[in-house]
């Protein structure tokens, strides 16, 4: 988690990501890229650097005020950065493109590790659109995505918990897993499969058994749990084991198939409590 990603859009909610990346850059020795996007008119005459280009219409005035305050801003979050965290290298970056777009850019450029992003705990209509970009990202990026629901002053990850079916593809996530452990190694880790009925446990057990001894974890605690739907029971056991960070394996879908089949990982992630890591598939 060297090169940490935190896109802003100046909430509540971003900042509580935007502490938690501080913190988790600090135990890392990594550093900090802060990204704001402004989508512009399209009768926009305004450069990339800020400057205006050709004619000067209200829109490309208003536009550059918009990039002067976005600057501000960043400013002020770099400063606070410098403050609690003066170790931590930030730096900055506006593009003037959809979120989406400017997040998968920014990843392959400058070869990030980890988006760590805000959303809120539950997604009403009201809430929808903030959620959703939280959401596409989730799915989309080829880094490990963090989301912070809640206020993050001491990240300390004391209880761990992977969910999973424990498949071959849970595999995928036992390096950063490992990685997570050497960064909190105070912390108890949980392997969590969600069943619907009791006569599941035993299989349920075995796998959990299996992907531990395939790893090499040592000190682990298998959890099973019984709920009719995982995107109910993770929240849930999440809560009863006073979780700190929840880690799940995510599967990227199309917009339109991703209406009628939601993943779980991506659910959970906005509904949770604590913060929610998901891994690319």
């Amino acid at each position: 988690m060297k090169n940490i990603l935190v896109p802003t859009d100046f909430s509540p909610e971003a900042q509580y990501a935007f502490d938690a990346a501080l913190q988790l850059a600090q135990r890392s020795g990594g550093q900090l890229l802060l990204l704001h996007t402004i989508e512009l008119p399209v009768t926009s005459h305004i450069a990339t650097a800020g400057g205006l280009v050709g004619s000067h219409g209200l829109n490309d005035v208003y536009v550059l005020k918009t990039l002067q305050a976005t600057k501000r801003r960043m400013h002020q979050l770099i400063d606070q950065a410098h403050r609690v965290a003066p170790g931590v290298p930030v730096r900055e970056l506006v593009l003037t493109t959809d979120l989406e777009a400017a997040v998968l850019d920014t990843i392959a450029q400058h070869e990030v590790d980890l988006v760590v992003m805000g959303a809120h705990e539950h997604t009403s209509w009201t809430r929808f659109f903030l959620n959703s970009s939280t959401e596409q990202i989730m799915r989309v990026a080829s880094c490990p995505v963090l989301t912070v629901k809640h206020p993050a002053p001491d990240f300390d990850v004391r209880h761990l918990v992977f969910a999973s079916d424990f498949s071959d593809e849970a595999d995928l996530v036992a390096p950063g897993l490992h990685q997570l452990l050497a960064l909190f190694p105070e912390a108890t880790l949980h392997l969590l499969d969600v069943v619907p009925s009791a006569d599941r446990h035993d299989q349920a057990l075995a796998a959990i058994h299996g992907f531990a001894d395939r790893h090499d974890f040592r000190h682990y605690e298998p959890e099973v749990f019984d709920a009719p739907r995982a995107s109910t029971g993770i929240p849930r056991f999440a809560e009863q084991a006073h979780a700190d960070l929840v880690v799940m394996l995510t599967h990227g879908r199309s917009a339109l198939s991703h209406l009628f089949q939601a993943s779980i990982s991506e659910d959970v992630a906005l509904h949770a409590t604590p913060p929610v890591m998901t891994v690319h598939a």
